[in-house]
């Protein structure tokens, strides 16, 4: 027998306490001339710790495949919160028109932000130099430009924070060996994922610092980047969450019906749906899209706009055209909850566990939740508190979509 004794991972994750395995002391007999002596210890047993530590080869002691699963997946947990953060934040980066303040990039240089008068007045006189400046901010003041840089600043910072909240413990894990063959493939897309979304940040913001002499529109990011910045941020947001819930819940094992393949199979489509929708959203930023039909169920008049198809080739119209981007918008979001609505019926026909059930029913209310946010930030022309209210719920809708199909997985023979 062995016991499980706890000791505490504080080093990096300040975590609840883990479980290390080390073998148990051998009991002492209980005979009366060997009272209170103990027994010779075979090769192999250990009575403390320190006798293991001491071992050669026995530096480290290795945590159980169940708590060691534990420990990684609230990391990856915290993890997705961090990228959640991060999402909420340049969203309302966008939203307060902050994201050009800053016109350069450095990795650690740039961490220090400027403490002078004088350090303050050279970086407003680099803004100046850019489009953004010139053409829409030319009248505003150091004090306002403090403002717009340093939502760009906590911005910036916040995605450092992101990059070393899943590098160090990786790193950690993997020396520790608390990490499976099959998770440490993982773990080093999702680091190579969150360097890549560092560079990916700074491409897009390049694209609206640039000189446009035959333009006279407000200078911007380009949408695609912005599109592409956002859909890399939930990727790494949805992976990590997905490897963070299949660790922490147990596997429900679920007969597997015909209805129960074609709820699985409808719940992977719905949460497809979802995304596209949450990713079409970055169209809408990057074009002001949310500006130019401020009514609802109607598009002004009609039911379908007539400057749908001003672009050609036609099919511009749908990355480039603000009329049709917004008209798209609204289709997706319908058609969501439309799906999720179906799905949460399709739920209610088959005996499911608590768990699920409650997350099919989450599900529901967050999508008509979504729903009347986002008709009212239409209506009231894009408020930044309701905008960005709106922009999180779509991560939590996001996120429970994954819960349902995390419930829903099969389970490996």
């Amino acid at each position: 027998m062995q016991r499980l004794l706890f000791t505490p991972l504080t080093a990096l994750l300040g975590s609840p306490c883990l479980r290390l395995l080390v073998p148990r002391v051998v009991p002492r007999t209980q005979c009366g001339c060997s009272c209170g002596i103990r027994r010779p210890l075979r090769p192999g047993q250990y009575s403390t710790i320190s006798d293991v530590a001491l071992q050669p080869g026995r530096g480290t002691v290795s945590l159980p495949s169940k708590a060691a699963e534990r420990v990684v997946g609230r990391w990856l947990l915290v993890c997705s919160g961090t990228v959640a953060g991060a999402v909420i934040l340049g969203g309302v980066t966008r939203l307060t028109e902050s994201g050009l303040s800053m016109v350069d990039w450095h990795l650690i240089k740039e961490m220090k932000p400027p403490t002078s008068k004088e350090e303050w007045e050279a970086e407003f006189q680099k803004y100046q130099q850019f489009p953004e400046f010139k053409i829409l901010n030319h009248d505003m003041t150091l004090a306002e430009f403090k403002f717009i840089w340093y939502m760009e600043y906590s911005h910036r910072m916040w995605g450092r924070l992101v990059g070393l909240a899943y590098i160090l413990p990786a790193a950690y894990f993997w020396k520790k060996g608390w990490l499976t063959r099959g998770l440490k493939g993982r773990v080093l897309a999702l680091c190579g994922l969150v360097c890549f979304q560092g560079l990916l940040g700074w491409y897009m913001v390049k694209s609206g610092l640039e000189e446009k002499p035959d333009s006279h529109d407000i200078p911007r990011v380009s949408q695609y980047r912005l599109a592409a910045h956002l859909g890399s941020a939930l990727v790494l947001y949805c992976a990590s969450l997905w490897t963070s819930l299949s660790l922490l819940l147990p596997q429900h094992k679920l007969p597997e019906t015909r209805q129960l393949l074609r709820l699985r199979r409808f719940a992977h489509g719905t949460a497809g749906l979802v995304f596209l929708t949450a990713l079409s959203g970055a169209f809408v930023a990057g074009l002001d899209a949310g500006l130019v039909y401020n009514s609802f169920p109607k598009m002004g008049e009609s039911w379908i706009p007539e400057d749908l198809f001003t672009f050609s080739p036609l099919l511009r119209n749908v990355f480039e055209n603000p009329t049709m981007v917004q008209f798209d918008h609204r289709v997706l979001g319908i058609t969501s909850v439309t799906a999720i609505t179906v799905l949460y019926f399709l739920s209610r026909r088959i005996p499911l566990p608590r768990r699920t059930k409650i997350a099919a029913t989450t599900l529901l209310a967050l999508a008509y939740t979504q729903v009347g946010l986002g008709i009212s930030t239409l209506l009231m022309y894009v408020p930044t508190p309701l905008a960005a209210t709106h922009q999180s719920g779509s991560l939590a809708l996001l996120s429970v979509a994954l819960w349902l199909m995390n419930e829903l997985r099969r389970v490996p023979k």
